[in-house]
Protein backbone atom coordinates (compact mmCIF):
# COMPACT_ATOMS: atom_id res chain seq x y z
CA UNK A 1 0.00 0.00 0.00
CA UNK A 2 1.57 3.26 -1.13
CA UNK A 3 0.24 5.57 1.58
CA UNK A 4 2.47 8.49 0.59
CA UNK A 5 1.18 8.34 -2.96
CA UNK A 6 -2.40 8.21 -1.71
CA UNK A 7 -1.76 11.19 0.57
CA UNK A 8 -0.24 13.14 -2.33
CA UNK A 9 -3.22 12.54 -4.59
CA UNK A 10 -5.76 13.37 -1.89
CA UNK A 11 -3.93 16.63 -1.21
CA UNK A 12 -4.00 17.58 -4.88
CA UNK A 13 -7.65 16.67 -5.32
CA UNK A 14 -8.62 18.54 -2.17
CA UNK A 15 -6.85 21.67 -3.45
CA UNK A 16 -8.65 21.30 -6.77
CA UNK A 17 -11.98 20.87 -5.01
CA UNK A 18 -11.38 24.04 -2.99
CA UNK A 19 -11.34 25.96 -6.27
CA UNK A 20 -14.94 24.91 -6.91
CA UNK A 21 -15.86 27.48 -4.23
CA UNK A 22 -15.02 30.24 -6.73
CA UNK A 23 -18.26 30.09 -8.81
CA UNK A 24 -20.63 30.29 -5.79
CA UNK A 25 -18.35 32.97 -4.33
CA UNK A 26 -18.86 35.03 -7.49
CA UNK A 27 -22.60 34.38 -7.38
CA UNK A 28 -22.67 35.64 -3.79
CA UNK A 29 -20.72 38.75 -4.78
CA UNK A 30 -23.04 39.43 -7.72
CA UNK A 31 -26.27 39.04 -5.72
CA UNK A 32 -24.84 40.47 -2.47
CA UNK A 33 -26.60 37.71 -0.55
CA UNK A 34 -24.36 37.71 2.51
CA UNK A 35 -22.73 34.32 1.99
CA UNK A 36 -19.49 35.53 0.40
CA UNK A 37 -17.34 35.01 3.53
CA UNK A 38 -18.62 31.44 3.93
CA UNK A 39 -17.26 30.47 0.52
CA UNK A 40 -14.11 32.58 0.83
CA UNK A 41 -13.23 31.01 4.18
CA UNK A 42 -14.22 27.57 2.90
CA UNK A 43 -11.93 27.96 -0.12
CA UNK A 44 -8.99 29.05 2.04
CA UNK A 45 -9.51 26.31 4.63
CA UNK A 46 -9.82 23.46 2.13
CA UNK A 47 -6.90 24.70 0.03
CA UNK A 48 -4.66 24.88 3.09
CA UNK A 49 -5.72 21.39 4.20
CA UNK A 50 -4.94 20.03 0.75
CA UNK A 51 -1.62 21.88 0.65
CA UNK A 52 -0.63 20.55 4.08
CA UNK A 53 -1.38 17.00 2.92
CA UNK A 54 0.45 17.36 -0.41
CA UNK A 55 3.56 19.33 0.55
CA UNK A 56 5.33 16.69 2.71
CA UNK A 57 5.03 14.02 -0.03
CA UNK A 58 5.08 16.17 -3.18
CA UNK A 59 8.14 14.38 -4.60
CA UNK A 60 6.71 10.88 -4.14
CA UNK A 61 5.83 9.63 -7.64
CA UNK A 62 5.13 5.95 -8.22
CA UNK A 63 2.59 4.12 -10.33
CA UNK A 64 -0.54 3.21 -8.38
CA UNK A 65 -1.85 -0.30 -8.03
CA UNK A 66 -5.51 -1.23 -8.25
CA UNK A 67 -5.72 -1.61 -4.46
CA UNK A 68 -4.44 1.95 -4.05
CA UNK A 69 -7.11 3.13 -6.47
CA UNK A 70 -9.89 1.58 -4.41
CA UNK A 71 -8.66 3.29 -1.25
CA UNK A 72 -8.24 6.66 -2.97
CA UNK A 73 -11.76 6.59 -4.38
CA UNK A 74 -13.40 5.67 -1.08
CA UNK A 75 -11.27 8.07 0.99
CA UNK A 76 -11.76 10.91 -1.41
CA UNK A 77 -15.53 10.53 -1.52
CA UNK A 78 -15.56 10.49 2.26
CA UNK A 79 -13.21 13.47 2.59
CA UNK A 80 -15.04 15.30 -0.19
CA UNK A 81 -18.39 14.77 1.51
CA UNK A 82 -17.02 16.26 4.71
CA UNK A 83 -15.28 19.09 2.85
CA UNK A 84 -18.38 20.00 0.88
CA UNK A 85 -20.16 20.65 4.17
CA UNK A 86 -17.71 23.42 5.17
CA UNK A 87 -19.40 26.39 3.43
CA UNK A 88 -22.80 25.20 4.62
CA UNK A 89 -21.53 25.19 8.20
CA UNK A 90 -19.90 28.62 7.80
CA UNK A 91 -23.04 30.18 6.28
CA UNK A 92 -26.08 31.57 8.07
CA UNK A 93 -28.16 28.43 7.49
CA UNK A 94 -27.81 27.51 11.17
CA UNK A 95 -27.58 23.78 10.51
CA UNK A 96 -25.50 21.30 12.45
CA UNK A 97 -22.63 19.09 11.33
CA UNK A 98 -24.87 16.10 10.63
CA UNK A 99 -27.23 18.05 8.37
CA UNK A 100 -24.39 19.83 6.56
CA UNK A 101 -22.57 16.55 5.83
CA UNK A 102 -25.84 14.87 4.82
CA UNK A 103 -26.62 17.67 2.35
CA UNK A 104 -23.09 17.63 0.95
CA UNK A 105 -22.92 13.86 0.47
CA UNK A 106 -26.43 13.85 -0.97
CA UNK A 107 -25.33 16.42 -3.53
CA UNK A 108 -22.03 14.82 -4.49
CA UNK A 109 -23.54 11.35 -4.81
CA UNK A 110 -26.38 12.89 -6.90
CA UNK A 111 -28.93 11.47 -4.47
CA UNK A 112 -30.93 14.66 -4.04
CA UNK A 113 -32.24 13.97 -0.53
CA UNK A 114 -32.35 17.24 1.37
CA UNK A 115 -32.62 18.33 4.99
CA UNK A 116 -32.97 22.01 4.10
CA UNK A 117 -36.44 23.56 3.99
CA UNK A 118 -37.36 27.02 2.75
CA UNK A 119 -35.28 26.84 -0.43
CA UNK A 120 -37.10 29.77 -1.99
CA UNK A 121 -35.70 32.05 0.72
CA UNK A 122 -32.09 30.83 0.71
CA UNK A 123 -29.16 32.95 -0.58
CA UNK A 124 -28.63 32.48 -4.31
CA UNK A 125 -25.03 31.35 -3.80
CA UNK A 126 -26.08 28.52 -1.46
CA UNK A 127 -28.69 27.39 -3.98
CA UNK A 128 -26.11 27.47 -6.76
CA UNK A 129 -23.59 25.59 -4.63
CA UNK A 130 -26.02 22.73 -3.99
CA UNK A 131 -26.68 22.38 -7.70
CA UNK A 132 -22.97 22.53 -8.51
CA UNK A 133 -22.23 19.75 -6.03
CA UNK A 134 -24.52 17.47 -7.99
CA UNK A 135 -23.02 18.46 -11.30
CA UNK A 136 -19.52 17.69 -10.06
CA UNK A 137 -20.65 14.35 -8.70
CA UNK A 138 -22.61 13.43 -11.81
CA UNK A 139 -19.79 11.92 -13.79
CA UNK A 140 -17.79 11.09 -10.69
CA UNK A 141 -15.11 13.38 -9.38
CA UNK A 142 -12.44 10.77 -10.02
CA UNK A 143 -13.45 10.07 -13.62
CA UNK A 144 -13.34 13.78 -14.44
CA UNK A 145 -10.05 14.23 -12.62
CA UNK A 146 -8.19 11.56 -14.59
CA UNK A 147 -8.11 13.97 -17.53
CA UNK A 148 -5.94 16.28 -15.40
CA UNK A 149 -3.99 13.97 -13.10
CA UNK A 150 -1.73 12.43 -15.80
CA UNK A 151 -0.37 15.91 -16.43
CA UNK A 152 0.67 15.96 -12.77
CA UNK A 153 2.44 12.64 -13.04
CA UNK A 154 -0.37 10.57 -11.53
CA UNK A 155 -1.74 7.49 -13.28
CA UNK A 156 -5.48 7.38 -13.71
CA UNK A 157 -6.41 3.89 -14.88
CA UNK A 158 -6.51 2.41 -11.39
CA UNK A 159 -8.88 5.10 -10.14
CA UNK A 160 -11.11 4.77 -13.21
CA UNK A 161 -11.48 1.02 -12.66
CA UNK A 162 -12.21 1.55 -8.98
CA UNK A 163 -14.84 4.18 -9.76
CA UNK A 164 -16.72 1.98 -12.25
CA UNK A 165 -16.80 -1.58 -10.90
CA UNK A 166 -19.83 -2.72 -12.88
CA UNK A 167 -19.98 -5.30 -15.70
CA UNK A 168 -19.00 -2.68 -18.29
CA UNK A 169 -15.90 -1.47 -16.45
CA UNK A 170 -13.36 -2.60 -19.07
CA UNK A 171 -15.11 -0.99 -22.02
CA UNK A 172 -13.10 2.09 -22.96
CA UNK A 173 -14.25 4.47 -25.67
CA UNK A 174 -10.73 5.43 -26.67
CA UNK A 175 -7.36 3.70 -26.21
CA UNK A 176 -6.14 6.04 -23.46
CA UNK A 177 -7.88 6.65 -20.14
CA UNK A 178 -7.25 10.39 -20.40
CA UNK A 179 -8.92 10.53 -23.80
CA UNK A 180 -11.82 8.47 -22.44
CA UNK A 181 -12.32 10.93 -19.59
CA UNK A 182 -12.18 13.86 -21.99
CA UNK A 183 -14.73 12.25 -24.31
CA UNK A 184 -17.12 11.69 -21.40
CA UNK A 185 -16.47 15.23 -20.17
CA UNK A 186 -17.34 16.81 -23.54
CA UNK A 187 -20.56 14.81 -23.79
CA UNK A 188 -21.51 15.71 -20.22
CA UNK A 189 -20.72 19.38 -20.71
CA UNK A 190 -22.54 19.50 -24.05
CA UNK A 191 -25.70 17.98 -22.56
CA UNK A 192 -25.56 20.44 -19.66
CA UNK A 193 -25.31 23.46 -21.96
CA UNK A 194 -28.09 22.17 -24.22
CA UNK A 195 -30.34 21.48 -21.22
CA UNK A 196 -29.72 24.94 -19.73
CA UNK A 197 -30.51 26.67 -23.02
CA UNK A 198 -33.69 24.62 -23.43
CA UNK A 199 -34.87 25.49 -19.91
CA UNK A 200 -34.08 29.17 -20.46
CA UNK A 201 -35.94 29.25 -23.77
CA UNK A 202 -38.92 27.54 -22.12
CA UNK A 203 -39.31 30.32 -19.55
CA UNK A 204 -36.96 29.63 -16.64
CA UNK A 205 -34.76 32.44 -15.39
CA UNK A 206 -31.11 32.04 -16.40
CA UNK A 207 -30.18 31.24 -12.80
CA UNK A 208 -32.82 28.50 -12.50
CA UNK A 209 -32.01 27.16 -15.97
CA UNK A 210 -28.33 26.70 -15.14
CA UNK A 211 -29.06 25.23 -11.71
CA UNK A 212 -31.64 22.75 -12.96
CA UNK A 213 -29.51 21.75 -15.94
CA UNK A 214 -26.79 20.77 -13.45
CA UNK A 215 -29.09 18.50 -11.48
CA UNK A 216 -30.96 17.16 -14.54
CA UNK A 217 -27.92 15.95 -16.47
CA UNK A 218 -26.30 14.72 -13.26
CA UNK A 219 -29.50 12.75 -12.46
CA UNK A 220 -29.41 14.59 -9.15
CA UNK A 221 -32.79 16.07 -8.29
CA UNK A 222 -31.82 19.11 -6.22
CA UNK A 223 -33.93 22.14 -7.06
CA UNK A 224 -33.76 25.84 -6.26
CA UNK A 225 -37.40 25.74 -5.13
CA UNK A 226 -39.27 23.78 -2.44
CA UNK A 227 -41.86 22.66 -4.99
CA UNK A 228 -39.11 21.24 -7.24
CA UNK A 229 -40.11 21.25 -10.93
CA UNK A 230 -43.74 21.79 -9.92
CA UNK A 231 -42.80 25.39 -9.05
CA UNK A 232 -42.75 26.35 -12.72
CA UNK A 233 -46.18 24.88 -13.56
CA UNK A 234 -45.12 24.43 -17.19
CA UNK A 235 -45.73 21.33 -19.28
CA UNK A 236 -43.01 22.44 -21.71
CA UNK A 237 -40.37 22.66 -18.97
CA UNK A 238 -41.47 19.28 -17.61
CA UNK A 239 -41.13 17.61 -21.02
CA UNK A 240 -37.69 19.15 -21.50
CA UNK A 241 -36.73 17.68 -18.14
CA UNK A 242 -38.12 14.28 -19.17
CA UNK A 243 -36.06 14.34 -22.38
CA UNK A 244 -32.78 15.19 -20.70
CA UNK A 245 -33.38 12.80 -17.80
CA UNK A 246 -33.94 10.02 -20.34
CA UNK A 247 -30.78 10.98 -22.23
CA UNK A 248 -28.67 11.20 -19.08
CA UNK A 249 -29.86 7.80 -17.90
CA UNK A 250 -28.49 6.18 -21.09
CA UNK A 251 -25.04 4.59 -21.33
CA UNK A 252 -22.70 7.46 -22.28
CA UNK A 253 -20.80 5.07 -24.53
CA UNK A 254 -23.86 5.04 -26.81
CA UNK A 255 -23.87 8.85 -26.91
CA UNK A 256 -20.20 8.83 -27.87
CA UNK A 257 -20.70 6.26 -30.62
CA UNK A 258 -23.77 8.08 -31.95
CA UNK A 259 -21.79 11.32 -32.14
CA UNK A 260 -18.74 9.70 -33.72
CA UNK A 261 -20.70 7.74 -36.34
CA UNK A 262 -23.43 10.38 -36.79
CA UNK A 263 -26.03 7.64 -36.44
CA UNK A 264 -28.75 6.65 -33.98
CA UNK A 265 -28.60 2.99 -35.00
CA UNK A 266 -26.46 2.09 -32.01
CA UNK A 267 -29.25 2.98 -29.61
CA UNK A 268 -31.78 0.72 -31.33
CA UNK A 269 -29.34 -2.18 -31.51
CA UNK A 270 -28.46 -1.98 -27.82
CA UNK A 271 -30.39 -4.47 -25.68
CA UNK A 272 -29.90 -2.47 -22.48
CA UNK A 273 -31.28 0.71 -24.09
CA UNK A 274 -34.36 -1.10 -25.43
CA UNK A 275 -35.06 -2.65 -22.02
CA UNK A 276 -34.52 0.74 -20.33
CA UNK A 277 -37.06 2.47 -22.58
CA UNK A 278 -39.45 -0.46 -22.32
CA UNK A 279 -39.48 -0.39 -18.51
CA UNK A 280 -40.08 3.36 -18.30
CA UNK A 281 -42.79 3.23 -20.99
CA UNK A 282 -44.59 0.38 -19.20
CA UNK A 283 -44.45 2.13 -15.81
CA UNK A 284 -45.72 5.36 -17.40
CA UNK A 285 -48.66 3.53 -18.96
CA UNK A 286 -49.61 1.74 -15.74
CA UNK A 287 -49.36 4.89 -13.60
CA UNK A 288 -51.41 6.88 -16.14
CA UNK A 289 -54.21 4.30 -16.11
CA UNK A 290 -54.33 4.08 -12.30
CA UNK A 291 -54.27 7.86 -11.84
CA UNK A 292 -57.17 8.26 -14.24
CA UNK A 293 -59.27 5.27 -13.12
CA UNK A 294 -58.98 6.23 -9.46
CA UNK A 295 -59.94 9.84 -10.26
CA UNK A 296 -56.70 11.33 -8.99
CA UNK A 297 -56.77 13.40 -12.19
CA UNK A 298 -59.95 13.87 -14.17
CA UNK A 299 -58.53 14.00 -17.70
CA UNK A 300 -56.14 11.74 -19.59
CA UNK A 301 -53.68 14.50 -20.53
CA UNK A 302 -53.00 15.58 -16.94
CA UNK A 303 -52.77 11.98 -15.77
CA UNK A 304 -50.26 11.20 -18.53
CA UNK A 305 -48.10 14.29 -17.91
CA UNK A 306 -47.92 13.59 -14.17
CA UNK A 307 -47.26 9.90 -14.80
CA UNK A 308 -44.50 10.27 -17.37
CA UNK A 309 -42.64 12.90 -15.36
CA UNK A 310 -42.69 10.95 -12.10
CA UNK A 311 -41.97 7.63 -13.85
CA UNK A 312 -38.92 8.97 -15.71
CA UNK A 313 -37.67 11.08 -12.81
CA UNK A 314 -37.91 8.28 -10.25
CA UNK A 315 -37.06 5.50 -12.69
CA UNK A 316 -33.80 7.22 -13.67
CA UNK A 317 -33.21 8.06 -9.97
CA UNK A 318 -33.25 11.81 -10.64
CA UNK A 319 -35.79 12.66 -7.96
CA UNK A 320 -37.50 15.74 -9.39
CA UNK A 321 -41.22 15.90 -8.65
CA UNK A 322 -44.21 17.81 -10.01
CA UNK A 323 -46.67 16.16 -7.61
CA UNK A 324 -46.54 14.60 -4.15
CA UNK A 325 -46.31 11.06 -5.46
CA UNK A 326 -45.87 9.69 -1.94
CA UNK A 327 -49.53 10.52 -1.19
CA UNK A 328 -50.81 8.86 -4.37
CA UNK A 329 -52.43 5.40 -4.03
CA UNK A 330 -50.01 2.98 -2.38
CA UNK A 331 -49.74 0.82 -5.51
CA UNK A 332 -48.34 3.73 -7.54
CA UNK A 333 -45.97 4.92 -4.83
CA UNK A 334 -44.49 1.45 -4.33
CA UNK A 335 -44.31 0.79 -8.09
CA UNK A 336 -42.38 4.00 -8.67
CA UNK A 337 -40.04 3.29 -5.75
CA UNK A 338 -39.38 -0.22 -7.06
CA UNK A 339 -38.62 1.23 -10.50
CA UNK A 340 -35.74 3.15 -8.94
CA UNK A 341 -34.13 -0.17 -8.00
CA UNK A 342 -33.59 -0.76 -11.74
CA UNK A 343 -32.22 2.76 -12.21
CA UNK A 344 -30.24 4.00 -15.19
CA UNK A 345 -28.00 2.23 -17.67
CA UNK A 346 -24.39 1.30 -17.00
CA UNK A 347 -21.91 4.16 -17.60
CA UNK A 348 -24.64 6.74 -17.09
CA UNK A 349 -25.19 9.29 -14.34
CA UNK A 350 -28.15 7.26 -13.03
CA UNK A 351 -28.22 5.22 -9.84
CA UNK A 352 -29.90 1.99 -8.85
CA UNK A 353 -28.80 -1.58 -9.56
CA UNK A 354 -28.44 -0.60 -13.24
CA UNK A 355 -30.47 -1.84 -16.20
CA UNK A 356 -27.73 -4.10 -17.55
CA UNK A 357 -27.55 -6.06 -14.29
CA UNK A 358 -31.34 -6.47 -14.08
CA UNK A 359 -31.41 -7.67 -17.69
CA UNK A 360 -28.66 -10.21 -17.04
CA UNK A 361 -30.41 -11.42 -13.86
CA UNK A 362 -33.61 -11.98 -15.83
CA UNK A 363 -31.77 -13.87 -18.58
CA UNK A 364 -29.97 -15.99 -16.00
CA UNK A 365 -33.25 -16.74 -14.23
CA UNK A 366 -34.92 -17.78 -17.49
CA UNK A 367 -31.96 -20.03 -18.31
CA UNK A 368 -32.25 -21.80 -14.95
CA UNK A 369 -35.96 -22.43 -15.53
CA UNK A 370 -35.23 -24.00 -18.93
CA UNK A 371 -32.43 -26.12 -17.44
CA UNK A 372 -34.91 -27.55 -14.92
CA UNK A 373 -36.87 -28.88 -17.87
CA UNK A 374 -33.80 -29.92 -19.91
CA UNK A 375 -31.00 -30.61 -17.40
CA UNK A 376 -28.38 -31.49 -20.01
CA UNK A 377 -28.88 -28.50 -22.26
CA UNK A 378 -26.14 -25.85 -22.55
CA UNK A 379 -27.58 -22.34 -23.00
CA UNK A 380 -25.17 -19.43 -23.15
CA UNK A 381 -26.47 -16.05 -22.05
CA UNK A 382 -26.39 -13.60 -24.94
CA UNK A 383 -26.69 -9.84 -24.97
CA UNK A 384 -26.76 -7.95 -28.24
CA UNK A 385 -25.62 -11.05 -30.12
CA UNK A 386 -22.60 -11.57 -27.86
CA UNK A 387 -22.14 -14.40 -25.38
CA UNK A 388 -21.71 -13.06 -21.86
CA UNK A 389 -18.81 -14.51 -19.90
CA UNK A 390 -19.72 -16.65 -16.86
CA UNK A 391 -17.40 -14.39 -14.82
CA UNK A 392 -19.65 -11.43 -15.60
CA UNK A 393 -22.74 -13.37 -14.55
CA UNK A 394 -21.02 -14.37 -11.30
CA UNK A 395 -20.08 -10.74 -10.68
CA UNK A 396 -23.67 -9.62 -11.22
CA UNK A 397 -25.00 -12.24 -8.81
CA UNK A 398 -22.34 -11.26 -6.30
CA UNK A 399 -23.34 -7.63 -6.60
CA UNK A 400 -27.01 -8.48 -6.19
CA UNK A 401 -26.33 -10.60 -3.09
CA UNK A 402 -24.29 -7.81 -1.48
CA UNK A 403 -26.95 -5.28 -2.45
CA UNK A 404 -29.72 -7.26 -0.79
CA UNK A 405 -27.60 -8.00 2.27
CA UNK A 406 -26.45 -4.43 2.90
CA UNK A 407 -29.93 -3.08 2.13
CA UNK A 408 -31.45 -5.40 4.73
CA UNK A 409 -28.89 -4.48 7.40
CA UNK A 410 -29.39 -0.74 6.87
CA UNK A 411 -33.17 -1.18 6.81
CA UNK A 412 -33.02 -2.91 10.19
CA UNK A 413 -30.60 -0.28 11.52
CA UNK A 414 -32.97 2.54 10.56
CA UNK A 415 -35.91 0.74 12.13
CA UNK A 416 -33.80 0.35 15.29
CA UNK A 417 -33.43 4.16 15.49
CA UNK A 418 -37.21 4.45 15.90
CA UNK A 419 -38.37 5.19 12.35
CA UNK A 420 -41.49 3.41 11.11
CA UNK A 421 -41.03 0.55 8.65
CA UNK A 422 -42.21 2.38 5.52
CA UNK A 423 -39.99 5.37 6.25
CA UNK A 424 -37.04 3.07 6.96
CA UNK A 425 -37.53 0.98 3.81
CA UNK A 426 -38.05 3.91 1.45
CA UNK A 427 -35.24 5.99 2.99
CA UNK A 428 -32.70 3.21 2.47
CA UNK A 429 -34.04 2.55 -1.04
CA UNK A 430 -33.92 6.23 -1.97
CA UNK A 431 -30.38 6.58 -0.58
CA UNK A 432 -28.69 3.44 -1.87
CA UNK A 433 -30.34 3.98 -5.29
CA UNK A 434 -29.28 7.66 -5.21
CA UNK A 435 -32.91 8.65 -5.77
CA UNK A 436 -33.69 11.24 -3.07
CA UNK A 437 -37.40 11.45 -2.24
CA UNK A 438 -38.85 8.50 -0.38
CA UNK A 439 -42.21 7.75 1.22
CA UNK A 440 -43.91 8.49 4.56
CA UNK A 441 -41.72 10.81 6.72
CA UNK A 442 -39.13 11.26 3.94
CA UNK A 443 -41.61 11.97 1.15
CA UNK A 444 -40.68 15.66 0.94
CA UNK A 445 -37.44 16.00 2.89
CA UNK A 446 -35.25 14.31 5.52
CA UNK A 447 -35.21 17.12 8.08
CA UNK A 448 -37.48 15.31 10.53
CA UNK A 449 -35.53 12.09 10.99
CA UNK A 450 -32.94 11.55 13.72
CA UNK A 451 -29.20 12.15 13.33
CA UNK A 452 -28.24 8.48 13.65
CA UNK A 453 -30.50 7.64 10.71
CA UNK A 454 -28.93 10.43 8.66
CA UNK A 455 -25.41 9.04 9.18
CA UNK A 456 -26.60 5.57 8.17
CA UNK A 457 -28.13 7.06 5.04
CA UNK A 458 -24.91 8.94 4.26
CA UNK A 459 -23.17 5.57 4.23
CA UNK A 460 -25.94 4.20 1.98
CA UNK A 461 -25.51 7.09 -0.49
CA UNK A 462 -21.77 6.52 -0.85
CA UNK A 463 -22.33 2.76 -1.03
CA UNK A 464 -24.80 3.23 -3.88
CA UNK A 465 -22.67 5.76 -5.70
CA UNK A 466 -19.63 3.45 -5.66
CA UNK A 467 -21.83 0.46 -6.54
CA UNK A 468 -21.15 -1.43 -3.31
CA UNK A 469 -18.02 -3.40 -4.26
CA UNK A 470 -15.62 -0.45 -4.14
CA UNK A 471 -16.61 0.55 -0.62
CA UNK A 472 -17.08 -2.90 0.89
CA UNK A 473 -13.81 -4.26 -0.49
CA UNK A 474 -11.74 -1.97 1.75
CA UNK A 475 -13.68 -3.21 4.79
CA UNK A 476 -12.45 -6.78 4.28
CA UNK A 477 -9.36 -8.05 6.17
CA UNK A 478 -7.95 -9.50 2.93
CA UNK A 479 -7.69 -6.01 1.43
CA UNK A 480 -5.22 -4.91 4.13
CA UNK A 481 -3.01 -8.00 3.97
CA UNK A 482 0.27 -7.63 2.11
Amino acid sequence: MQLKGIQRILGILLMLFSLTMLPPLLVSWYYQDGALLAFLNGLALLFLLGLSAWAPVRDFKRELRLRDGFLIVVMFWTVLGLSGAVPLLLSDLHIGLTDAVFESISGLTTTGATVIVGLDDLPRSILYYRQQLQWLGGMGIIVLAVAVLPMLGIGGMQMYRAETPGPMKDNKLTPRITETAKALWYIYLGLTVACALAYWAAGMSLFDAIGHSYSTVAIGGFSTHDASMGHFNSSLIEMIAVLFMLISGVNFSLHFLAWRHRSLRGYLQDAEFRFYIGVLATVTLVVTLVLYWQNIYLDWETAFLKAIFQAVSIGTTTGFTTAEYHVWPGFIAILLLFTSFIGGCANSTGGGIKVIRILLLIKQGMREIIKLIHPSIQIPIRLGGRIISPKVIESVWGFFALYVGTFTLMYLALALTGLDLMTSFSAVAASINNLGPGLAQVGTNYAGINDTAKWILCFAMILGRLEIFTLLVILTPAFWRQ
